[in-house]
C-alpha cells in the first residue's frame, strides 16, 4: 500500500524530512478527513506483528471501503462488508501474465467463518490501533465491536494414519525443496502452525537446550517449541547463519518465507495422500499424542491452546485414557460385598 495516493499521509515529500520509524500525526484538523486506506497506510507502516495476512485482510478492506472516511463508518457499513465477503468467493493471486502484465487469479471456494472472523478482527485491530494513536475523534466507537463474530465449527479433524505418514516423510525426503523434510517433520513433532513454523530465525533456535522460541503465536502469546534428535541434527546440517535469517527463508528473496505450496502437493500425490492440508500435520500431533495417552491437557499444552474447547474436538480421541481414569478412581463404586 502506497502512500502516493493523492490526499495519502506521508507524501513523496514528507518521508526525507520524518526521522526513521516516526510516524506522521495527522493534525487535528485533518482526522476528520482521514479515510480507511490512510488508517492501513499508517497501521502497517508501524506493524511489527509476525501475522503475514493482516495486510492481506486489510487490503480487501480497503477495496471495498478504501475511500470511505474512517470516522464515519458505522456498523451497518462493517456489516454489509461481511455480508459481501461471505457471498464472494476468495481469490489467489498467482502472478501476472508474461505477454499482457495482467494479475492473474485463482477463484477459490466460498470464504469459512474462521477466515471471516480473520477479516473482521484485522479491521477491529486497525480501527482500535487508530482510536489509541488518537487518530479519531475523541469518543468515538469502534463499529465493529457492533458485529459479532461467526461461530466457527471446525470440526475437521483429518490425521495422518502410520503408513500415511512415513509415505509422507520418505516423498518429503526426496523433493526438490531441500527444507521441506525438515519442515514437515518439525509440524509433526511440534504442533506449531505453519505461520509459526515459516517465522523462525536462526536466533530464536536455541540448539544447545533443543528448542525454539515462538516469538508471537495466533493467540498473541509467546511458546516455546522442544525440538526432537531428528529436528536437530537437520538444522545442524544447515550450518551457521545470520541470527536474523528465516529458518525456512525463500531461496531468491532470503527475507520472505520459502514458498512450499507446490513441493507439498507433488509429495502427496506422491504418497497417495489425499483430502489433507499443511495444517492436517497439526491434528496428527494431537492424534499422537491422545494415543499414546496424552491428557487433553496435555494436547492442548503441546498445541499452544489457550482455550479448553479448541482442544475439546479431539477428546474422542482420548477414551482409552478416559476409561482408564474412571475405571481406576470410579470403577469401584456399587460394588459392595454380597452377603
Amino acid at each position: 500500500m502506497s502512500d502516493a495516493r493523492p490526499g495519502a499521509l506521508g507524501t513523496a515529500e514528507t518521508p526525507s524530512k520524518r526521522p526513521a520509524g516516526v510516524l506522521p500525526f495527522p493534525p487535528a484538523a485533518n482526522r476528520d478527513a482521514l479515510t480507511v486506506a490512510d488508517l492501513v497506510d499508517l497501521y502497517m507502516a508501524a506493524y511489527k506483528g509476525r501475522d503475514a495476512s493482516r495486510g492481506h485482510y486489510l487490503l480487501q478492506w480497503c477495496q471495498l471501503l478504501g475511500d470511505r472516511r474512517a470516522h464515519a463508518l458505522t456498523a451497518d457499513d462493517v456489516d454489509a462488508g461481511m455480508a459481501h465477503f461471505a457471498a464472494t468467493p476468495a481469490q489467489r493471486f498467482l502472478g501476472r501474465d508474461k505477454a499482457t502484465g495482467a494479475p492473474r487469479w485463482k477463484v477459490l471456494g466460498p470464504r469459512s467463518p474462521a477466515t471471516l472472523n480473520r477479516l473482521r478482527s484485522a479491521l477491529s485491530a486497525l480501527l482500535r490501533y487508530a482510536k489509541r494513536q488518537r487518530w479519531l475523534p475523541r469518543g468515538w466507537v469502534n463499529p465493529v465491536l457492533e458485529v459479532e463474530a461467526l461461530p466457527e465449527h471446525n470440526a475437521r479433524t483429518r490425521f495422518l494414519t502410520d503408513a500415511e505418514r512415513e509415505r509422507l516423510l520418505r516423498a518429503c525426503k526426496l523433493s526438490a525443496l531441500r527444507k521441506l523434510h525438515l519442515l514437515v517433520v518439525m509440524a509433526l513433532s511440534t504442533g506449531a502452525r505453519r505461520g509459526e513454523l515459516l517465522a523462525l530465525t536462526f536466533g530464536d533456535l536455541d540448539l544447545a537446550k533443543g528448542t525454539a522460541y515462538v516469538r508471537t503465536s495466533k493467540n498473541g502469546q509467546p511458546r516455546v517449541l522442544p525440538l526432537t534428535a531428528p529436528v536437530l541434527t537437520e538444522i545442524r546440517r544447515l550450518g551457521a547463519k545470520p541470527a536474523d535469517q528465516l529458518l525456512f527463508s525463500s531461496r531468491y528473496e532470503p527475507s520472505r518465507p520459502m514458498r512450499f505450496e507446490t513441493a507439498w502437493r507433488t509429495a502427496l500425490r506422491q504418497a497417495g495422500i489425499e483430502d489433507f492440508r499443511f495444517h492436517d500435520l497439526r491434528h496428527s500431533t494431537a492424534s499422537l499424542l491422545a494415543r499414546e495417552g496424552a491428557s487433553l491437557f496435555e494436547v492442548g499444552f503441546v498445541l499452544g491452546h489457550r482455550d479448553v474447547k479448541s482442544t475439546a474436538r479431539y477428546s474422542h480421541l482420548c477414551v482409552d485414557q478416559k476409561r482408564e481414569l474412571v475405571e481406576r478412581v470410579l470403577g469401584s463404586i456399587g460394588a459392595g460385598k454380597a452377603a
